[in-house]
């Protein structure tokens, strides 16, 4: 039996089981990864002086520059065969949950409807004086096309999407659910993370800590390795679709 079948047969044997997804699933709807030689974002820039809240309060504008291209992909970006094959297995009762390091929302965009979205996402935007909270569309829509900090229609503070930088605590709410997502779970399937962000990194060493299988699917060894089941080195796009038929030919 090869890691595939392997994979079907333990999420058709799971009660409970729960993805876990970074970046990784989403580079087959091209937008980047973090750390991949030569086109990860942050190639050439400091993450703290750019992506941390601290460099957000002393310059937004650097914030805005380096996240502006990857608004431009997000904006048009289309889920892909990894998104559908979580879908799928939702709807089939075969996944109860997806805990997600993205913000991307492309796991909305295909019906999974328990995600739990650790780092934010691009739905809001709130702004940083007044507290004031904006649909993020129209506002990223707008810097798109001006390259502007937005700035709030009522008191003119700066507007910050609602994602979670460096130096920011986690939602509390969506981070204490997929804490206990993790430790009901008998199974988690990592998916496209190099788990190497905490504390959304310590979420798989909770489920396995707990009792859960692992199984890993990513390019890259990963801290979690050492307690997987199974470790599968390909590209999520290619390989969740066979275990999908996978389950679909044995069931």
């Amino acid at each position: 039996m090869d890691d595939l079948q392997r994979a079907a047969q333990l999420l058709s044997q799971a009660k409970n089981a729960v993805a876990f997804t970074g970046a990784g699933i989403s580079t087959a709807s091209g937008i980047p990864d973090f750390r991949s030689h030569g086109s990860g974002l942050w190639n050439g820039v400091d993450p703290l002086a750019v992506a941390s809240i601290f460099g957000f309060r002393q310059n937004p504008q650097a914030f805005y520059n380096w996240i502006r291209p990857l608004a431009r992909i997000l904006a048009t970006a289309q889920p892909n065969a990894a998104h559908y094959a979580l879908a799928t297995l939702e709807q089939q009762g075969l996944l109860h949950a997806v805990i997600t390091q993205n913000i991307d929302m492309l796991h909305e965009r295909v019906g999974n409807k328990v995600i739990f979205e650790l780092h934010g996402h691009l739905r809001e935007a709130t702004c940083t004086h007044c507290f004031a909270v904006y649909p993020a569309e129209p506002i990223i829509n707008q810097f798109l096309c001006d390259g502007q900090v937005p700035r709030c229609p009522g008191c003119n503070g700066v507007i910050k999407p609602n994602v979670i930088l460096f130096g920011e605590q986690l939602p509390f709410a969506e981070f204490h659910a997929a804490q206990e997502a993790a430790r009901q779970a008998d199974l988690m399937v990592i998916i496209g993370s190099s788990l190497e962000v905490a504390p959304a990194s310590d979420i798989p060493l909770l489920a396995a800590r707990n009792g859960a299988r692992l199984i890993v699917l990513n390019l890259e060894p990963t801290p979690a390795d050492v307690f997987a089941h199974i470790v599968i080195r390909a590209n999520a796009a290619e390989v969740l679709p066979e275990i999908v038929n996978c389950l679909e030919t044995t069931a």
